[in-house]
């Protein structure tokens, strides 16, 4: 079975901040069909981050009951077959936050895009928030080119194309989110799957359901028709929806 699971964002337990995601993080870990699943954290969004991977370490590994590793690229000189035994041996991909531009120019030249690509295949769960989540589909609302220029208007980034489909996250979270994505649906062909922090989508081959860790979290369906803009609330339901009818105008 193929596996995804996309979260608009939240917090994990990083020092002053409260954990908001266990609730989408157990199905995530209960997706992979393991007590205690091997989960290997990708932080080359926040250039490697080495405190990053402590607070994964910590939630993931300490309280959540997983065995954890990390995939440096950018900090690490490994070759392909070095990166493809370690994302080949775990059973859960969590892809972090940061500069998604960044993050999908370092798997491109590593070979990484490809590697996750056979990884779906394989069955692996992918998850992640943020630029963890626009990865898995075909681009992304992304701010990756505030980290030069706090004023710089968010772009469209190209991901991996696993969803057929843009991604915006942190539809509720940042005030910006909501007009921009309004503007890039305007050229961009199909829907946008919006998603608040604290949601996910979660994706079983060709099925979907949206899951929350918050009440008041919501995932939405935006899309232009016939000049007219649409901004639909996806149903939580706990039944998988056929996948296909949620990308289509």
């Amino acid at each position: 079975m193929k596996k995804i699971v996309a979260i608009g964002g939240g917090e994990i337990g990083r020092p002053g901040f409260p954990i908001e995601t266990t609730e989408i993080d157990n199905e995530i870990i209960k997706l992979s069909g393991k007590t205690s699943p091997r989960l290997l954290f990708i932080p080359t969004a926040s250039n490697d981050s080495e405190l990053y991977f402590e607070t994964v370490k910590k939630y993931f590994g300490e309280k959540l009951g997983c065995e954890t590793d990390v995939l440096y690229l950018i900090n690490k000189n490994l070759n392909e077959k070095e990166i493809e035994k370690k994302i080949f041996r775990s059973n859960i991909i969590y892809v972090g936050g940061g500069n998604t531009l960044k993050m999908m120019k370092v798997w491109r030249k590593t070979g990484v895009d490809k590697i996750l690509k056979l990884s779906h295949e394989k069955g692996i769960v992918l998850s992640g928030l943020s630029a963890g989540s626009i990865c898995w589909f075909r681009w992304g609302n992304s701010d990756s080119r505030r980290s030069i220029n706090p004023d710089a208007n968010l772009i469209k980034v190209t991901g991996l194309g696993l969803i057929n489909a843009l991604h915006c996250p942190h539809y509720d979270f940042e005030k910006n989110r909501k007009p921009d994505l309004k503007k890039m649906m305007r050229k961009t062909p199909g829907v946008s799957v919006a998603i608040d922090n604290c949601s996910a989508i979660e994706i079983v081959d060709d099925k979907y359901r949206i899951i929350s860790s918050k009440t008041s979290a919501n995932a939405y369906r935006v899309y232009w028709k016939k000049n007219i803009y649409y901004e639909e609330i996806i149903k939580k339901e706990k039944e998988f929806k056929e996948l296909k009818y949620l990308l289509e105008k």
